[in-house]
């Protein structure tokens, strides 16, 4: 049975949501990614919380950011990140890049996340 790019990406964040858990030492960084935007979301999986957001749409980010949708603003919204979850004294997550492979937008936001401090 053949699989379109939507359903593969379906199973694959599903694989990883099995091993994937957010806890209060150390929550789950989120990444969603459209055509135009990218959102990353921390969130306490226990409480079913999300303690903090970051988007490329952050009011923050006007004028930063031409297009939403590159690795350039995926670079800017991984540092923005990283620095609203030290300013909560949060240093170390796991990692959830939402089914979407390790490549390109989802790489960039990581990497930047790291150079901002966090641990994963």
């Amino acid at each position: 049975m053949a699989y379109s790019k939507s359903k593969a990406k379906e199973r694959r964040h599903r694989r990883v949501r099995k091993k994937v858990s957010g806890t209060p030492e150390r929550p789950r960084l989120n990444v969603f990614r459209s055509t135009n935007n990218i959102y990353a979301q921390i969130i306490d999986d226990y409480s079913g919380m999300t303690l903090m957001a970051a988007s490329s749409i952050d009011k923050e980010l006007k004028g930063k950011i031409n297009h939403g949708g590159n690795i350039e603003a995926a670079k800017v919204v991984g540092g923005l990140i990283a620095r609203r979850a030290s300013d909560k004294g949060i240093k170390k997550v796991v990692f959830d890049r939402g089914g979407y492979l390790y490549h390109g937008r989802i790489k960039a936001l990581a990497d930047s996340a790291r150079e901002g401090g966090l641990q994963f």
